[in-house]
């Protein structure tokens, strides 16, 4: 089989079959006829000799094979996409886009509502979809394009992914008001024998703070171990459980609590929040937009809060 052989539109349709994991709804998002969706599906499998996707009920199931190419698949769309359009002006405007964002709940708390306000004028067409994404699958993401950029801690990455530091933050400590052993400060001997709440997806190892108490020769008793900060910073105003967190998503979230906020009590590196996209999107007008507008929507918010 040679490539003067096949539609790449047909590619097209593999991959918003993937996406939507339905035939209608991947019709409805090519603004094509479920028959052509599904005349595009029949060539495709005559040329790659595989079933592609098997039917379960309404959802189409992709098979090994399909889970196989569809990141390559993804790669080369986007890199001919934005060759074919890198020298048009992009025209935020009147352009009709969802750009996916891979956010952990602190960058998206901060960052949202500042880039929202400002996409509400200058791009009323473009939506945003802010997805929790893995980071050992970040890489993997944004080559095939299932996210367009992504907000995290400094990672080590690929050559192909690039990257800008674009906030910095510190660790602070939540305890609720009026807490019988803190007062209005927090040492570390005291830090060390309350008990505390840890936030991670992970279902074990340490935090940023815990390995930095290692690396001090203390360590600290977990309480409770949850998955959102909401979930915490409620259970601190309720208890005397302490929780350790980056402090402008404190600063948001315990405004309804009542908690009070301390220094953490002990020397630990910064907090840095960078921006990763990857390198076919380097020249893509509307991805460089985006990153200039997540920038500025970014000061914007840390003008407000200081």
């Amino acid at each position: 089989m040679h490539l003067n052989q096949i539609d790449l539109n047909l590619f097209v349709v593999l991959d918003a079959i993937y996406r939507e994991g339905n035939i209608t709804r991947a019709g409805h998002q090519l603004n094509l006829t479920q028959p052509a969706i599904s005349h595009s599906l029949r060539r495709l499998r005559e040329l790659l000799r595989d079933p592609l996707f098997v039917r379960q009920g309404p959802n189409m199931v992709p098979t090994p094979f399909t889970r196989t190419i569809i990141g390559q698949v993804r790669q080369a769309l986007q890199i001919l996409e934005v060759n074919l359009h890198e020298n048009q002006h992009f025209d935020p405007v009147h352009t009709r886009r969802t750009f996916s964002l891979g956010l952990r709940d602190s960058s998206e708390a901060i960052v949202l509502p500042a880039l929202l306000g400002r996409l509400e004028e200058a791009a009323p067409g473009i939506s945003l979809a802010s997805v929790r994404v893995n980071r050992r699958d970040l890489e993997a993401e944004l080559a095939n394009g299932s996210i367009d950029l992504a907000m995290d801690i400094p990672l080590s990455l690929g050559e192909d992914i690039r990257q800008k530091w674009i906030f910095r933050d510190r660790l602070v400590v939540v305890a609720r008001s009026g807490h019988p052993r803190v007062s209005s400060t927090l040492d570390l001997d005291t830090y060390l024998s309350e008990t505390h709440i840890m936030v991670s997806l992970r279902r074990s190892g340490p935090g940023l703070e815990d390995t930095e108490l290692i690396r001090l020769g203390k360590r600290r008793r977990i309480g409770v171990r949850c998955q959102h900060f909401f979930e915490a910073c409620r259970l601190v105003s309720q208890t005397e459980l302490l929780l350790t967190m980056p402090e402008r998503y404190a600063l948001l979230l315990n405004t309804q609590f009542g908690n009070r906020l301390y220094p953490f009590p002990a020397r630990v590196p910064f907090l840095d929040v960078h921006l990763y996209w990857h390198e076919s999107a380097e020249n893509d007008a509307a991805n460089r937009w985006l990153r200039t507008e997540i920038e500025r929507a970014f000061a914007e918010q840390l003008a407000v809060t200081g």
